[in-house]
């Protein structure tokens, strides 16, 4: 799979959630997320928790007129602790991040208000891509839907972050 990413530090989310409602976004759910990140020779690698489910979700991005493009394969996990303590041993672990977040959706977008545990508020946008949208017109209403949405959150591309919460932690 394939989806169109933005990331970018919010000091009101309240605000963020009322123009995305502005917009025809739809609340969806609430939730706290349990992200371990491991070593790995390409991309990052990460066990997500979100009681009561957890996934393994692998991803690459790359950088695309300011947004991030990002390749994803996502399974789920049965046994969450052993995996997380199996490929801690195996792997090494880079960083855990907990969050917590809000959903909110319209059509193939989807906007997430995250408190990230020492790092603040964050909105993330992530437009869905399918297999026939890479290139055409798929790609491009994608496209203007995160423009859209972050013309009405007031974000400008020189406020766009370009990196993971984990990498945003381990800074200075």
């Amino acid at each position: 799979m394939r989806n169109l990413e933005a990331k970018f530090r919010l000091s009101d989310l309240d605000a963020a959630r009322a123009a995305a409602r502005g917009l025809g976004y739809s609340a969806r759910q609430s939730f706290t997320q349990r992200d371990t990140f491991f070593k790995v020779a390409r991309g990052k690698l990460k066990l997500r928790e979100q009681p009561p489910e957890a996934w393994l979700i692998h991803y690459e991005r790359e950088a695309e007129s300011g947004l991030m493009l990002s390749r994803y394969e996502i399974a789920p996990v049965a046994c969450t602790e052993g995996t997380r303590e199996m490929l801690a041993r195996a792997l090494g672990v880079l960083a855990e991040v907990r969050k917590y977040r809000e959903l909110l959706t319209r059509r193939n977008v989807r906007l997430h208000l995250d408190r990230v545990a020492t790092l603040g508020s964050f909105g993330e946008i992530e437009a869905v891509l399918d297999d026939r949208s890479q290139e055409g017109a798929g790609a491009v209403s994608a496209r203007a839907a995160v423009d859209e949405l972050l013309d009405a959150l007031g974000v400008g591309t020189g406020d766009l972050i370009e990196v993971s919460y984990f990498e945003l932690m381990t800074r200075d």
